[in-house]
C-alpha cells in the first residue's frame, strides 16, 4: 500500500458515523449480514484483507474454581477453539490484549499458570504480541511476564504488509512505578510521560496509517474505573498524529464501541467470560487495502464492519 499524502489523513475514507442494527455495528449506512460478508462497498469482504489479525483478550486462565461468571478452567477449551479457527483462517499474527491469566495463590502457582497457557498457545502456528494487562502482573513482575511469554518489551510497535501496530502498556501507577508483586490498585492504570513521548515519536516517524492495541480502555473518561487515568492525554496524541484509524482493547470484558475524532475504539468481549463454548469471544480483524476494516467475531464477539 502506498503512504498517503501529508494533507489526507491516511485513513479519512473511514466512516465517521454509526449506528446499531441487530446487535451488529454498520457504518457508513451500510447494512452488511454477519452472515452473508459479502461486499462492503468495492471491498469484497469474502477476500482476506491486506493483513488479517487474530484477536483473543482478558483470558484469565487459572487453575481455580468459577467465581461469578468467570470460569478460570475453561479457558484452554475455549482456547482450543479459538487456535482451531485460525488454524482455518490463517492471520499473519495473533493479538493477547491482555489479563492473559489470573491471579494465584502464590508467586510459584502464578508461573505455573503462565506456562500452561503459554503452552496451549503454541498451538497456534503464527506470530504472537502480547499486550500486558493488570493480571499478568499481580504476582509476576513485568519482566518474568514477559520471559515467560517470550517477548522483550511491553509497549513497542511493528509493521506489515503497509500498515502500522501499536503495542501500549498502561500498566504503571500514577507515580510511573510499574505493576508487579500486588503493588497497585487495578484502577490506578497509566501510561506514563516516557512511553507517552516515545508513542509521539513513534506515530510521527510511521508514514502507515496506524492501529493501535492496549488493555485498559482510551475512550472512556479519565475518572472512570476501568479507564487509563491519562487517557485523554493519550487520545491527544492518536488524534493529533492524523494516522490511527483503530483502538483495539479489553479490560471492562464486554463489547462496547465509540468513535472520538475520527478514530474507532473498539473493546473486546472477555474469554473467560461465562460457561462453555458457546459463551467463547474472539475474532479476526481484516485490513484492506482502502482502510475499510472488518472485524469479524465469534460466539459472544460483535462483528463490526468500518469502511
Amino acid at each position: 500500500m502506498k503512504p498517503q499524502s501529508q494533507s489526507q489523513s491516511p485513513m479519512e475514507s473511514l466512516a465517521r458515523r454509526a449506528f446499531l442494527k441487530n446487535g451488529a455495528l454498520i457504518l457508513s449506512g451500510l447494512a452488511l449480514s454477519p452472515l452473508s460478508r459479502t461486499v462492503l462497498g468495492s471491498i469484497n469482504t469474502n477476500k482476506r484483507g491486506a493483513v488479517r489479525i487474530g484477536l483473543v483478550t482478558d483470558l484469565h486462565y487459572a487453575d481455580k474454581a468459577p467465581a461469578g461468571s468467570r470460569h478460570y478452567r475453561e479457558t484452554l477449551g475455549k482456547l482450543k477453539e479459538a487456535a482451531s479457527q485460525f488454524q482455518s483462517d490463517r492471520p499473519d499474527f495473533v493479538v493477547f490484549q491482555g489479563d492473559l491469566i489470573d491471579s494465584g495463590k502464590s508467586l510459584e502457582q502464578e508461573k505455573l499458570h503462565l506456562q500452561t497457557v503459554v503452552h496451549a498457545i503454541s498451538s497456534i502456528p503464527y506470530p504472537k504480541y502480547y499486550v500486558l494487562g493488570n493480571h499478568c502482573v499481580d504476582q509476576l513482575k513485568k519482566a518474568e511476564f514477559l520471559q515467560g511469554v517470550g517477548q522483550k518489551n511491553s509497549f513497542y510497535s511493528f509493521d506489515q504488509n503497509g500498515f502500522h501496530f501499536v503495542v501500549l502498556d498502561s500498566c504503571f501507577k500514577s507515580d510511573g512505578t510499574p505493576y508487579g508483586r500486588k503493588n497497585f490498585t487495578w484502577t490506578d492504570a497509566n501510561i506514563p510521560p516516557e512511553e507517552l513521548a516515545w508513542l509521539q515519536t513513534d506515530l510521527k516517524k510511521t508514514t502507515f496509517p496506524t492501529i493501535v492495541f492496549a488493555h485498559q480502555p482510551l475512550d472512556l473518561k479519565d475518572t472512570d474505573s476501568h479507564a487509563v487515568k491519562n487517557s485523554s492525554e493519550v487520545r491527544k496524541v492518536l488524534e493529533q498524529s492524523g494516522k490511527v484509524a483503530a483502538v483495539f482493547q479489553g479490560h471492562s470484558h464486554h463489547n462496547k464501541y465509540s468513535e472520538i475524532k475520527g478514530i474507532h475504539y473498539c473493546t473486546m468481549v472477555a474469554m473467560v467470560e461465562g460457561s462453555g463454548l458457546d459463551n467463547n469471544g474472539y475474532s479476526t480483524l481484516d485490513v484492506y487495502e482502502d482502510g475499510s476494516l472488518i472485524l469479524n467475531g465469534f460466539c459472544k464477539q460483535k462483528d463490526y464492519h468500518w469502511s
